[in-house]
């Protein structure tokens, strides 16, 4: 248990930093950011500090155990402090923020006399505590729990306030996060008054868990991005054949023309995801419009048709029917056929994105299945 606990802490220790590296940039140019960011740097160099394949060098390198678990209660006191100051700051007067500062002021210097003078801190252990009576545990656990209690209460309550998801799910995390960090100051203190050495192995895996929670909470905008991303590249794959087709017969709709393969539109895009897709729709759907002066008066129905004999599922047969229809309407322009009075098809009025990419699935399985009409065909209706 010892060795998996040490192996989970390495793991959240490499994913803060990691997230902390990743967040920095953007966190430190936005003052709503800044606080969380700090907070979470805080509390990753004390759990930096807390792994014993950490403690270990640095023990190895010259520093003794007691200074090395000073300077990590030093730095935990104060990202409880952070913690305390950044829930209160969204949500408490200034008196309050006051009386939090000069709460945690406090305690980092009752910790650092009494570490300094070496009164109940201990040197047998890199992680356990030394006396039932020291307070200087008492100070550093009750500053750890005043600022998780809060931060549970104060991140929960704002998460059920606001409607912005990225903001919903960081405070969530950064709330479970707070949750974990009680359960393992509980347990700690727990064995400061009744010694459960089999305890400590779990309360360094509860803290783990915890940093992976608090990494989680920094990185919600970048996997938010990331899914955005991966929801504009599935639309730049799905539209692409039906996209193609259509600008390559009405040219004048597309800013650019397209390349030889939709791989190639996917991997290197020419604009960001996002705006790549938005293009494509957009260009899609003024292609359909500029279609509707070539659409036969049966198209849509012969293509209906075509696609129940056919076996397409009921809730495919309208995009079926409008994929066989537009596919018409593109050979004729092909073809050369002049343009008619433009004839409105069916539920792509408002160019909706789920619209056209249901065209676009159906696309393949119904381009050639109508007859083309050739130049000396009738175009226009009377």
């Amino acid at each position: 248990m010892n060795e998996l606990a040490a192996r989970v802490g390495l793991a959240g220790v490499f994913a803060l930093w990691f997230a902390l590296v990743w967040r920095a940039r953007p966190a430190l140019r936005h003052s709503q950011q800044r606080g969380l960011w700090l907070t979470v740097l805080a509390t990753t160099i004390a759990i930096t500090l807390f792994q014993p394949g950490i403690v270990g060098p640095l023990t190895s390198a010259g520093l003794d155990v007691h200074t090395v678990s000073l300077l990590r209660n030093l730095i935990g006191v104060l990202s409880a402090g952070l913690v305390l100051l950044f829930v209160v700051d969204s949500s408490g007067p200034p008196r309050l923020r006051l009386c939090a500062a000069v709460g945690m002021t406090a305690a980092l210097v009752s910790l650092l006399v009494l570490g300094l003078l070496h009164l109940g801190t201990g040197t047998a252990s890199a992680q356990g505590p030394a006396s039932a009576a020291s307070a200087y545990w008492l100070i550093l656990i009750a500053a750890h729990l005043a600022g998780d209690a809060a931060a549970v209460v104060v991140c929960w309550r704002y998460s059920l306030r606001t409607t912005e998801r990225d903001l919903v799910w960081s405070l969530r995390l950064f709330a479970a996060g707070s949750v974990l960090a009680l359960a393992f100051w509980s347990g700690y203190l727990w064995h400061l008054y009744d010694r459960v050495p089999r305890l400590l192995p779990y309360l360094t895996m509860i803290m783990s868990v915890h940093g992976f929670l608090r990494a989680a909470s920094l990185l919600v905008p970048t996997a938010s991005a990331l899914v955005r991303s991966a929801g504009a590249l599935r639309t730049i794959w799905l539209l692409w054949p039906l996209w193609r087709d259509l600008v390559t017969a009405v040219p004048h709709v597309a800013l650019a023309g397209p390349r030889r393969s939709r791989l190639q539109e996917v991997l290197w895009p020419r604009l960001p995801p996002a705006l790549q897709a938005h293009r494509q729709t957009i260009e899609t759907y003024d292609a359909l419009l500029t279609l509707q002066q070539y659409v036969r008066p049966d198209a849509y129905e012969s293509a209906y048709r075509y696609a129940r004999r056919a076996g397409v599922r009921d809730d495919r047969l309208a995009s079926a029917a409008l994929a066989g229809a537009v596919d018409q309407a593109r050979r004729a322009v092909l073809a050369g056929v002049p343009p008619a009075d433009p004839r409105p098809l069916p539920g792509v009025t408002q160019g909706s994105p789920g619209t056209l990419l249901g065209i676009a699935r159906m696309w393949p399985a119904m381009t050639g299945v109508l007859p083309c009409p050739d130049r000396t065909s009738p175009a226009r209706r009377h």
